[in-house]
């Protein structure tokens, strides 16, 4: 699938590329519900209702991955109730195999993440993934998410690359397309983020199972 003398630089994505997004579908859907409920004295399916509705309303922005925003919109410690769901936090098969292979082939490696920085702090602990890559780029520190089409601009001049020697993983089709307009040469998509879900179709990008599939022989 891939030809590795042709690239220079693996870009990766966190949640759902690396790491199990149960997690996160997890703590979105079931946990900050249940504890929104209990907060504000409302009925679990109250709590859910308004919850997605807010969710839905700021997708795919900056604030809808921020842990501080949603701190201050629910009334709650989102840092702390992500740390008491933490033991759901976990690394994709195969990841750790194929981040070696990348660090025995010279590769250079850059974990790029719509994620809060608490967030990834948290799951960096937890993980123990830090020292696989050569750099860590968080949309937060550039104020702008992925999907937008000036953060790729912005990331160009942190982290210089070059587009057609380049390999993206992630598992959001919106994130990929918009790595696609700057012009990023070769772009994958994860099939199933979420071990406990379906695999997602692949639509129109190549897609993975697992890192197993591209690990160099």
């Amino acid at each position: 699938m891939i030809d590795w003398n042709q690239i220079d630089t693996v870009l990766l994505d966190m949640d759902g590329t690396l790491l199990d997004l149960h997690f996160d579908n997890h703590f979105w859907l079931q946990h900050v519900p249940k504890r929104f409920a209990e907060t504000h004295a409302v009925t679990l399916d109250q709590a859910k209702a308004r919850l997605y509705e807010h969710y839905k309303s700021i997708e795919g922005t900056l604030e809808w991955y921020c842990v501080d925003h949603w701190s201050q919109a629910l009334g709650l410690d989102i840092a702390l109730l992500k740390a008491e769901v933490n033991h759901l936090i976990a690394v994709h098969p195969h990841v750790v195999d194929f981040l070696e292979a990348m660090r025995h082939l010279g590769k250079r490696v850059v974990l790029v993440t719509n994620a809060h920085q608490k967030s990834l702090k948290l799951k960096m602990e937890r993980t123990q993934l830090h020292g696989y890559f050569d750099a860590v780029v968080c949309a937060h520190d550039l104020r702008l998410p992925k999907e937008h089409a000036d953060f790729w601009d912005t990331f160009q001049q942190i982290e210089p690359f070059d587009k057609q020697r380049t390999l993206f993983v992630d598992d959001s089709p919106t994130v990929l397309a918009a790595a696609r307009r700057y012009g990023i040469g070769s772009l994958l998509a994860v099939l199933k983020p979420d071990s406990r879900s379906p695999a997602k179709a692949a639509g129109e990008f190549d897609a993975i199972h697992d890192f197993s599939e591209i690990i160099p022989v």
